[in-house]
């Protein structure tokens, strides 16, 4: 059985993303008493003499089907708001006690933290709860000096998270529930008062403590905006100073993966230990004495960085693959990397929805397996080039198992990512051994001095090649769209290729065309559904106009200029629908608007008319007739003040106006009958032309 862990794993996978699609298909009971069942049947046929692979076959099957209900009760076990005392099932929470989960996380307007609940008040009295909340304070109100493990009490209610207001938009809120998170709440400072310090300063609090002194160490000796971002980033996962020209780069360039510590990262660090330890493999017991400094070195590296969700998951991967080392003649990498993949999925079953998890594994599962056939195609006589190419086939391996879920993910596919790789990956290790012998030396300010100005000038050096890159003519494609199903058949289509170029058999040609075929097929429906139609649409962005008409793959986009000029919440609430509405093109036409007298604006696409009122008018012409009247900006204190000058058949209200705003002229339209949509009660309003 070579590959056990393999099937093992892929069907605790199976009964995981069972509970989570389908979480009430059987309850916790049923799934219990269907384990225990699936057990006592595999124990019962396993001590039976097996005189036929079938019976074998069947005894094992009856061990997978136990894994796989086990893999559905782990995960119904881990989801919070199946607790009774969880705050979902609580209301009218006046304010709480919560233990911060995080150290606060810089945003543009506002600073972040996580906390976790444990009481709760009601109007009458304080009861346990449990459940995580994102607290997001202003940047106005300064800094809230929190640490890990703090205990505060924080004034108000949570409030639960919020369904995706505009089309196609990024569905926040479930991935957010993914890591049992569903609730947040805006806060002023005042609102938050601090109890206690951490009662119990265990691993994660000294670890978290460990982080914010690497980090005040990077500070000091590493000097430079963009190089403090980078060094931050790449040694220690800190991503709060990364600016959008930073993050704009390293994504057109396809070096986006070193900007987060992830498997790269630890496998770098790996490569270095075992470097350093190479000469130490002639001692009596050296694989188990490397496999032991390993370990300790890789565990270190997580303990300063703060632990965080990407690190542990990849220093427990690599963990495997060092301990499977002494083993090397009765294992195989496959196992060892199932074998850490369910440890990890036994501790935190929903890491399977996290993207950093897919990209890890698949990218190691791609390079392990691809990247040795690939680097045979060609022998180079020349020691650079042999570099090169080495390099080059690990890039490529990784970049065959990934680029499927990139495109479902990121919508889009950087062109250089095999140059830049040249140049990414060896800058990556220079910097990674660089801030790791910083932390080393900093309590020697020369050399600490000596080696920041080398690990600053080595990341000016890597950014001038990644902005070099993104600048090439067709370095990104983007505005990619693909359904999860398409990403699954493109995988499936690669596996074909790789197998048919392996095995020579013709069924997998056929194969490999039917994927394509259903692909084909189904891009087609989106073109005729989503693409090759006209429609209008009111976003919501609070506290901005934002309207867009498009036109078969043409966008003509209206807005205030401040939102015109955050490039970052067009990025997440807007450009979504683009992308699935097939845009190329997008720009203000002037034919399609003109100002009428008193200076509203009025807007006509394909024989519709609307008109848009966003300012507090001192007199309003008469008889103006349009199929949607827009009101922005609170500018109509009364629905009455404008029923006898302009005729409508709509009301649409964008999300500049004010929530109690837009209740009262929401409440005063149903008493007139008038049709109305609050943009910020009921999300985007979009209509096919």
């Amino acid at each position: 059985m070579p590959y056990a862990m393999v099937r093992i794993t892929a069907f605790f996978i199976m009964g995981t993303l069972l509970g989570i699609y389908m979480p009430d298909i059987i309850s916790t009971e049923v799934a219990s008493w269907l384990f225990i069942f699936f057990l006592l049947l595999f124990a019962f046929g396993y001590f039976l003499p097996r005189t036929s692979t079938t019976k074998s076959i069947v005894a094992g099957l009856v061990g997978l089907f136990a894994v796989y209900v086990a893999g559905f009760i782990n995960i119904l076990h881990h989801t919070e708001t199946r607790k009774a005392d969880h705050l979902t099932h609580i209301k009218s929470i006046e304010a709480y006690s919560a233990k911060v989960k995080s150290l606060p996380e810089e945003k543009i307007k506002s600073w972040k933290v996580e906390v976790v609940v444990d009481a709760v008040k009601l109007k009458d009295e304080w009861i346990p709860a449990t459940g995580n909340v994102l607290i997001y304070f202003s940047k106005q109100s300064g800094r809230i000096d929190l640490k890990y493990g703090d205990q505060i009490l924080v004034k108000g209610a949570p409030i639960p998270l919020e369904s995706p207001a505009n089309p196609h938009e990024f569905d926040f809120r479930r991935f957010l529930t993914f890591r049992n998170i569903y609730h947040q709440q805006f806060v002023r400072s005042e609102n938050i008062h601090f109890i206690a310090q951490a009662q119990r300063k265990g691993f994660l609090f000294y670890s978290q403590q460990a982080r914010t002194w690497a980090s005040l160490k990077m500070k000091e000796f590493v000097h430079g905006g963009q190089e403090q971002a980078i060094a931050l980033a790449l040694v220690l996962g800190v991503r709060d100073g990364l600016d959008n020209d930073l993050q704009n780069a390293y994504s057109a360039s396809g070096a986006m993966h070193v900007l987060a510590v992830s498997g790269l990262h630890v496998g770098i660090l790996y490569w270095i230990i075992l470097l350093l330890l190479k000469p130490i493999r002639s001692v009596s017991y050296s694989p188990w004495l490397i496999a032991i400094i390993s370990l300790v070195c890789l565990w270190a590296y997580a303990f300063i960085t703060g632990l965080s969700p990407s690190v542990l998951r990849a220093v427990t991967m690599f963990s495997f693959v060092a301990l499977a080392k002494p083993f090397s003649r009765s294992t195989n990498i496959y196992n060892t990397l199932a074998a850490s993949a369910f440890i990890l999925l036994l501790y935190d079953p929903y890491i399977i929805m996290s993207v950093g998890f897919q990209l890890s594994y698949l990218a190691v599962i791609g390079i392990v397996y691809l990247q040795r056939p690939l680097y045979n195609l060609w022998d180079p006589q020349n020691k650079f080039l042999d570099w090169c190419w080495s390099i080059s086939c690990v890039s490529i391996s990784a970049q065959i198992a990934t680029f499927t879920l990139g495109l479902l993910y990121f919508h889009q596919f950087p062109l250089y990512f095999l140059f830049s790789n040249l140049f990414v990956i060896p800058g990556s290790i220079l910097v990674l051994a660089l801030g790791i012998l910083l932390f080393a030396v900093s309590f020697l300010s020369p050399f600490a001095l000596v080696v920041g100005w080398l690990l600053e000038w080595s990341i000016k050096i890597v950014n001038m090649g990644v902005f070099a890159v993104e600048d090439l003519p067709y370095s990104l494609i983007s505005g990619i769209y693909l359904t999860t199903f398409q990403c699954w058949l493109l995988m499936a289509t690669i596996v074909t290729i790789i197998l048919l170029i392996k095995f020579k058999r013709f069924y997998y040609l056929i194969a490999g065309f039917l994927f394509v075929l259903i692909y084909s097929g189904i891009q087609w429906q989106h073109y005729i559904n989503d693409v090759n139609k006209t429609q209008f649409v009111v976003y919501k962005v609070n506290g901005h106009s934002a309207m867009e008409w498009i036109d078969h793959g043409s966008s003509y986009f209206y807005s205030d200029s401040s939102l015109l000029n955050d490039t970052e919440r067009i990025r997440f609430h807007i450009q979504p629908n683009r992308v699935a509405s097939g845009v190329g093109v997008v720009g203000i036409d002037d034919s399609l608007f003109t100002k009428t007298s008193g200076g509203l604006r009025y807007f006509k696409f394909h024989k519709k008319s609307m008109l848009l009122l966003d300012r507090k008018y001192t007199s309003l012409p008469n008889k103006v007739s349009a199929d949607y009247l827009i009101i922005g900006n609170n500018a109509v204190s009364s629905l009455d003040k404008i029923n006898d000058r302009i005729q409508f058949q709509h009301v649409i209200l964008d999300s500049s106006n004010s929530m109690a705003y837009s209740k009262k002229i929401v409440n005063d339209a149903k008493s007139k009958n008038i049709s109305v949509h609050s943009v910020l009660i009921h999300g985007a309003y979009s209509i096919i032309l």
